[in-house]
């Protein structure tokens, strides 16, 4: 990471409006050193590759959260959304590569095919099963391709935060609406904190010595989504009993869901790094939040 002759560094963080840029724009908040530049959709069309190179210039440091997230959406729009999560990011690498900048891309499990029994590693074979996961999978390898020495992939899955929709949110907000939930207990993945991402994102960023190529930016352990409503309910006082087990096939969507999303963490090491806390963990602390503890309205468990 390269910095300017005060020691300040030059961050640029793109889908800065979204759940996860406005996590990495708090951490960066906290770091006087950082002089960061913060882009939303509105600001910065990733597939505008003159606007991303104006844009890029002058940075030490550019961090992307911009992405098409609509997983449904792309079963009938996978040209626009590969526009976005590839062709984008590519402009986004290429740039970085002029610019001499890191480019530290947030890309998914989705890329993966999700049928493993145990946690993927970092380079298992990707295989995607729906069109979002092979738009996202455009923009991995281009990052790999265009920044062999200075691109970091970071995979993240089943996240969950205070600033945009998401699964926890919606299970506290529907605690209020109904006595009991049917909740998709055939799925495994690893729920994680979009702060605690963020956290880690940074971290990477200032790692001068990680050698590039794909992390996994995901918590510990593993769960189902039934087991993260329940433990949501848990931690926030309410009836875990309340959550009941069903399977995806009472759930169609047009996209293909990956039955077994746990990623392996073994590279951290390789950049000084421990892997991210139990998901568990993150959860509790999450939920202390003003954002997620406003959602209760409902009586509280004894």
């Amino acid at each position: 990471m390269s910095a300017d002759s005060s020691g300040t560094t030059r961050w640029l963080v793109t889908g800065a409006a979204g759940m996860l840029g406005r996590d990495v724009l708090a951490v960066l908040a906290g770091d006087p050193r950082a002089d960061v530049t913060a882009l939303g959709r509105a600001d910065l069309d990733i597939t505008d590759p003159s606007a991303v190179l104006a844009a890029v210039r002058g940075h030490d440091v550019v961090v992307n959260c911009a992405a098409w997230t609509d997983v449904d959406g792309a079963e009938t729009a996978e040209e626009a959304a590969t526009a976005v999560n590839g062709t984008g990011v590519r402009h986004l690498a290429a740039a970085c590569a002029g610019a001499g900048a890191r480019l530290l891309h947030v890309s998914t499990d989705y890329v993966l095919p999700g049928d493993a029994v145990e946690p993927y590693a970092e380079d298992a074979p990707t295989g995607p099963v729906n069109a979002y996961g092979r738009s996202k999978l455009v923009g991995e390898q281009a990052v790999l391709e265009l920044l062999p020495e200075s691109g970091y992939v970071v995979r993240t899955a089943w996240l969950y935060g205070e600033h945009g929709a998401n699964f926890v949110a919606t299970m506290l907000k529907l605690a209020a609406q109904r006595d009991t939930l049917d909740v998709v207990d055939d799925q495994h993945g690893q729920p994680t904190w979009s702060f605690a991402l963020a956290e880690r994102l940074v971290a990477l960023g200032k790692a001068a010595q990680a050698p590039a190529g794909v992390y996994h930016g995901t918590a510990s352990g593993r769960t189902t989504w039934f087991g993260l409503a329940r433990a949501a309910y848990e931690f926030s006082g309410l009836d875990p009993e309340r959550i009941r087990p069903t399977t995806s096939a009472a759930f169609i969507r047009p996209a293909v869901r990956p039955a077994f999303s746990v990623l392996g963490h073994s590279r951290w090491s390789a950049a000084g790094l421990a892997p991210l806390a139990d998901w568990r963990a993150q959860l509790a602390e999450a939920l202390e939040r003003p954002a997620f503890t406003g959602l209760l309205d409902v009586p509280r468990a004894s």
